[in-house]
């Protein structure tokens, strides 16, 4: 049975080396709270994953220094209330400006939103159950449900309920896989960590690459034709 915290906690001073044991040390210190804020800012950051975030909870909680349905809970709110502001733009702004709005914040493409858009006119309210468990869909399909006017009600259950079951997975699969997890970090934190920041490092430049690519081809397009911008205008419209 899941207990709220490990029942032989550690000294959180022997933490980790590296990359790994600041990212650790710096959720414990933030604490839960810390977990939400994380979840919320990826709402609106992408390029954070919470597949990256939320396992290191379910880790601090194994040892003794997260408690584990705090930080669940702490996580599902940050996800609703990111959720809830996009709903909200979506219901205020209207589709047409609400996607320009989205075209137009950097590394964002209109093309997510279209992605969003296309994934809750097939599946209508449940894109939003299963919108939470697909990276960048997660993060605007909260958009047509404003824009659709979807029940305010019937969104919050949809949000809770995905979100909630996506946390758990993930702080879950931190803290059952404690036991294994803690005595590598121990003998190879630091080696680990300059993996992650390797790892992290090429997909922000594969990210930021691709992005930049699809903005200057645009551009160039638009160019071409002599009518510079028209084209992100006329996607926008549609």
């Amino acid at each position: 049975m899941l207990t709220l915290a490990a029942t032989s906690p550690t000294d959180p001073s022997a933490g980790y080396e590296g990359f790994i044991g600041w990212i650790l040390q710096l959720m414990e210190t933030l604490g839960e709270l810390g977990v939400g804020i994380a979840i919320l800012l990826e709402t609106f950051l992408p390029p954070i994953p919470s597949e990256a975030v939320l396992p290191g909870a379910g880790f601090l909680a194994y040892e003794g220094r997260m408690n584990f349905w705090l930080a669940w809970a702490a996580a599902t709110l940050g996800a609703l209330l990111g959720a809830w502001i996009w709903y909200a733009i979506g219901a205020a702004l209207g589709r047409n400006r609400t996607r320009r709005l989205v075209g137009r914040i950097p590394l964002l493409e209109y093309e997510d939103f279209d992605k969003a858009e296309a994934f809750f006119a097939k599946w209508g309210g449940v894109a939003v159950l299963l919108g939470r468990c697909v990276p960048l869909v997660r993060s605007f399909i909260s958009i047509p449900a404003g824009i659709e006017r979807m029940p305010l009600v019937n969104f919050t259950a949809y949000t809770l309920l995905g979100s909630g079951v996506w946390n758990a997975i993930w702080i879950g699969s931190g803290y059952a896989f404690g036991p294994a997890i803690k005595p590598v970090l121990e003998q190879w934190s630091g080696v680990l960590s300059n993996l992650v920041l390797a790892i992290i490092a090429v997909l922000l430049l594969w990210f930021v690459i691709k992005r930049v690519r699809r903005l200057l081809k645009l551009k160039r397009d638009d160019q071409g034709r002599g009518e510079p911008g028209e084209r992100q205008e006329e996607m926008a419209r549609r």
